[in-house]
Order: C-alpha cells, then structure tokens, then sequence
C-alpha cells in the first residue's frame, strides 16, 4: 500500500513539474521574446516576418555579437520567417507567394538578406547556398539613436514599401515591390 501511495506521489510530482516547465515555455517572457512585421499590400495581399526580438543590454552588437561578413540568424531563438501572400519583388528580385526563412550577411558598408527556400529549421541552422531562393544587397544607415531592441519594421509606399532591420547604431534596408 505504501509502495502505491508513493508511486502516485511520485507521479503527481513528476505532472506537476512537467505543467510548471510547459507554463514557463512562454514565449513573451524569453530575454529575447517574439515580435512581428508585416506590410498589407493592399486587397488581401501581405508580407509577414515572424522573429525573436533580442536586447542589446550594452553589448557591442556587429563585429562582436553579430560577427561581420558571415551568415546571421537575423533575430534569435528560432529561424526568421518571410511570409508573402502575393508574388512580389525584393530588391529587384522576384519572390512568389510562399514561406521562407531569411538570414542576413551584416557587413559595415552593405548587407546581403538572404531569402531560403528551407524552413522550419532553428535560428542558427543555415541550410547552405543549395536552398537560397535569393540574395539580395541591402542599404545600410545610421540610426540617429541607439536601437536597444533589435526590431524589423515596414514602411509603406504607392509600390509596396521597405524592410528594415534596426539594432544598435544600424540600419539595413531593402524594397519590397508588388508585380
């Protein structure tokens, strides 16, 4: 009798730290917790980018968190995705309706945003050239102030709009075109 009594105790323990674990995998309470841009294109149309936003926390961010000249997550925690309801042009380059994950090459003077066929995969996993469906040179400027959240924004035109990613003193920039 006492073995049972202890089992069911045990097992009870055992669901009881399993729900408090599940309840904690919250996404809003993550250092850095997930956030989202999206562009309306107009009559049903849009661009959705889901991403973890990360802080700087007074960390120097490209060139020591974000290393220079190699392939960067763009965000944190999971992969960054780039949904488009509508074909559409990046940069100049066509991009059709679907899912994507998009990465980016941070450099001082230009970036590259990298537009991968692949998706599902965890923020640090770059499947590699094989599954990009584009890269495209992205524009980079100086914030006027510091970005503590590392933030992707849209802004709105007659055409379409621009992307940017902002973070630290940074801003990387590419237009988003309707076909």
């Amino acid at each position: 009798m006492r073995k049972a009594i202890a089992i069911t105790s045990f097992l009870c323990l055992g669901l009881a730290v399993f729900a408090v674990a599940h309840a904690q995998q919250d996404k809003s309470k993550r250092p850095s917790p997930p956030a989202q841009a999206r562009l309306d294109l107009g009559a049903g149309k849009s661009v959705t980018v889901d991403y973890s936003s990360p802080r700087a926390k007074g960390r120097k961010i490209y060139g020591d968190v974000v290393p220079l000249g190699k392939v960067w997550r763009t965000g944190a925690n999971e992969a960054t995705t780039f949904v488009t309801t509508a074909d559409i042009t990046v940069g100049g380059t066509a991009v059709t309706a679907g899912s994507y994950t998009i990465f980016t090459i941070p450099d001082k003077d230009k970036w590259t945003l990298i537009i991968s066929k692949k998706t599902g995969e965890w923020g640090t996993d770059y499947p590699g050239p094989s599954s990009d469906l584009a890269r495209v040179d992205m524009k980079v400027s100086s914030l006027s102030a510091p970005a503590e959240n590392f933030t992707i924004s849209f802004d709105k035109s007659a055409s379409g709009g621009m992307m940017n990613i902002d973070w630290e003193t940074t801003r990387a920039s590419v237009t988003i075109g309707t076909k």
